[in-house]
Parts: C-alpha cells; structure tokens; sequence
C-alpha cells in the first residue's frame, strides 16, 4: 500500500522487524561543539543565545577577544578519526547499530551539503565526509546506520524570520532542512532517521508527513528505515516509527509501542566535555541495569558517547563500551532478538527482570543473592523445568518455592573483596 501524507496513514506502517531485533545501539554526538568541549553540545545557545554569565567568562578565559563561535571550525579536525576502528569498537560493545549526529542545532554538517555552504565539514573543519566515511565503516562491519538530524538551527536566518512570522513562512524548510534530509537519505540510504530540534514549530511547518510519505513509498530505503517521533511539537509519544518520548525516558510499565531509551556515558552531557570526571562518569552496574530494565520493557537501549575534537573516543568511554560487549558476550541470549515476557520485573524487588525468547524464559537478577539461592515468584515452574546459568557449565538444582514460585541453588561464587560484576542471567526452560 502506498502511504499518504497524514499520522493515520504513516503510524500505520508496521515497524521494520530488524530494529526490535537489535535491541542495543551507540549513540555518537559530534560537531563543531566538541571544539570548546566545555558545559554541554548546546554550548553556542548557553553562550550566545542565554548569555549566560559561566560561558561567557569561558570564551574569554580561552580564546581572544572577538571570537565568534564560526572561528571554532577550523579547529573540529577529526585529525585521529579511524572509523575502521571505531565500528571495530562498536562491534566489540555488542552494538548491533549506531547513530551519528549528522547535524546538531549549531547547524554544521558533518557532510558536504549543498546548501550549508562553508558550514560543513568539506568545506572547513576536517574537509572529510564524516558521515560517508563512518557509514562505510559500519556497513564492513554489519553494523545498521542511523542518521541523527536536527530539523532547526538556532541560529539560522531563515529559521529565524520563520520563527518571527509565527511559523506561517516556511523559507527555512524548503531551503535548508528538507533539501538536507532528502540529500541525507538519497546519499547514505541510511537504516535509521533520528530526529530532533523540532519542538518549536508544528510537523506542518517542517513538511514532516510528506517527507515520511516519500521515505516509506519512493526512497532507496522504504522497506528498511526506521525512524522516531521527533517530528514536530506535540509528536513526541505519539507519532512516527519507535518512541523516543524524551531523553533517558524510563517507562514504569510496559508500553504498547515500541521505543528507545537514549543515554548518555558522561551523565551531565551527550557531547565531549574536557573537564568530564570519573564520578560523572556512568559505571558499569548502571549501565547494564539500563539495557536489562530497558529491554525487558520491550525498549531499545541508545547508549551514547561523545569524541573529541581529533575524533578520539576517550579510553573511559572505550573502557564502559567493552565492558558492555563483555556482558553481552555471556548474556546476550537472553537480550537480542528478545521479547518481554508476561511478567516484566520480579514483583518483590526490582533488581530480577525478565526476557523471553518463545518458550525460554531468561531471569535477569542485578544482585548476586547473599546465600547464593534466587528466590523467583513469577515463574510456574513443571516437573520439566530445566535451570542455567548462562556462561556457566550444567544444570542448576531448583525446589518450588512453598506457596509460589521456585527457588534455584546458584553456583559457588569465589569470596572477593570487590563486588562481582553486575548482572546474571537464569535461563528456565519448561516454566510458565
């Protein structure tokens, strides 16, 4: 059926089945804002836009009088960016996509569009096509590739006159933004559109419906791209492909719709801060107790890092994204290609959650129990059931648990001064 350019006609298109499969992607946020590096990827609009009185001092503490936030281009130079190793470092969290900012609200292309002329990373900056080069990368690596875009520019001219006149103008839309998203999709085909920057204006202004109508009926991508609900005010939640509903949205229950939770390693900003400090700094435990609450919610888990301004991503954040592979390596089963089970969480505690994979169910406890026995309530368990560990050799022995439930004896663990690491997973076979 060919889409009209209407919500009722759009939402109705079923979701490309390879995006719920994957369940976990990186996110990576980068442009011209990786140059002060300082507060967070929205500094030009803290700067210039809020005046606010900790930038300004910023600006003047680092660089000479007069600077313009143009002047900090030259220096985005991406001198050490390999994207062959990066889509290795990608592969290696257990990745199955990634989304790059093509574009951020500053405006800067991270490829050469005709029509951000000299604001583009051709033209100034690294004078290489980030986004091409990253795409090639990741497609030798099987990786899926996502295109984040933010439909507004803060401080564009033309977004700006639109602005003024209420919206009723549309010079910024059929100049900039649509030509570049149509240009975007016909030049990377890309798996996935994240979009964003759109909550000033109505999905009328942007034009957001006819351009889905063609992504989902004429472009080189219809049957395989996937994209958000960032598509205009009042969409968010309630239009488009997956759900983002907003940033590190954490779902109580189980939602009808399929969404994204988007996060971020450095917990104060998506784009790369200098000055970033261990504590600020998402652990490991943290980490994986997002993806494992995130999926058994039926989400998909956006984990995000930020390279610097040489395109390095720093050894702590390569660090967090190995440690999540690892994790994954052992765990994964129980994660990919998963769907929530009748129950989502143990209703006792919230450190055990559940994933199912047809008739396996996968018990994911956070906490290693003190007397090495799981105490699962949800579980109906048959004279059948069979218990394991992933990662670990053999069977467990369980008992039913008096009144409801069963109780499973775990393996011996080691005594150890530090905490194990975070996260089992008790895969029963035969339960109900």
């Amino acid at each position: 059926p060919r889409y009209r350019p209407d919500w009722a006609s759009l939402d109705a298109r079923p979701l490309p089945p390879w995006y719920d499969r994957a369940k976990v992607g990186v996110f990576v946020h980068w442009g011209v804002f990786s140059v002060p590096a300082w507060g967070s990827e929205w500094f030009w609009w803290h700067w210039q836009g809020q005046h606010d009185a900790a930038y300004e001092s910023f600006v003047r503490r680092r660089f000479p009088p007069g600077t313009t936030y143009a002047d900090f281009a030259p220096h985005f130079t991406a001198h050490d960016f390999q994207p062959r190793q990066w889509a290795q470092l990608f592969q290696r969290a257990g990745a199955r996509y990634v989304v790059l900012t093509t574009k951020h609200h500053e405006g800067f292309t991270n490829w050469g569009s005709p029509v951000s002329w000299n604001w583009n990373s051709v033209d100034t900056g690294p004078h290489r096509d980030l986004v091409g080069e990253l795409g090639e990368a990741l497609r030798e690596s099987n990786l899926r590739y996502g295109l984040y875009h933010s439909l507004m520019e803060w401080f564009n001219p033309l977004y700006l006159a639109d602005k003024q006149s209420d919206f009723k103008t549309q010079s910024f839309v059929l100049k900039k933004t649509m030509p570049e998203l149509y240009d975007l999709v016909l030049k990377y085909k890309p798996d996935l559109i994240w979009s964003d920057g759109d909550w000033e204006a109505p999905d009328s202004y942007w034009n957001s419906t006819s351009f889905l109508a063609w992504l989902y009926n004429d472009s080189p991508v219809k049957d395989t791209v996937v994209v958000n609900d960032r598509w205009g005010r009042g969409c968010s939640c309630r239009h488009g492909g997956f759900y983002n509903c907003a940033d590190k949205f954490r779902p109580g229950t189980l939602p009808e719709h399929k969404w994204e939770m988007c996060s971020s390693l450095d917990r104060l900003s998506w784009g790369y801060r200098s000055n970033m400090s261990l504590p600020e700094v998402m652990d490991e435990m943290s980490m994986i107790e997002e993806l494992v609450q995130t999926v058994s919610l039926g989400g998909n888990y956006l984990l995000n890092v930020g390279p610097t301004k040489e395109g390095v991503i720093v050894p702590i954040f390569q660090e967090r994204l190995l440690a999540l592979g690892r994790w994954l390596d052992t765990n994964g089963e129980a994660i990919y290609e998963s769907q929530p089970w009748r129950v989502q969480m143990e209703n006792t505690t919230d450190t055990v959650w559940y994933t199912s994979k047809g008739p396996v169910v996968f018990a994911i406890f956070l906490l290693w129990p003190r007397d090495n026995v799981l105490h699962l309530s949800s579980p109906i368990p048959s004279p059948g059931t069979q218990v394991t560990l992933l990662g670990f050799a053999g069977t467990l022995e369980w008992q039913i648990q008096p009144g409801t439930g069963m109780l499973i004896t775990l393996p011996y663990m080691l005594p150890s001064p530090l905490p194990p690491q975070s996260g089992w997973v008790a895969k029963l076979e035969g339960v109900k």
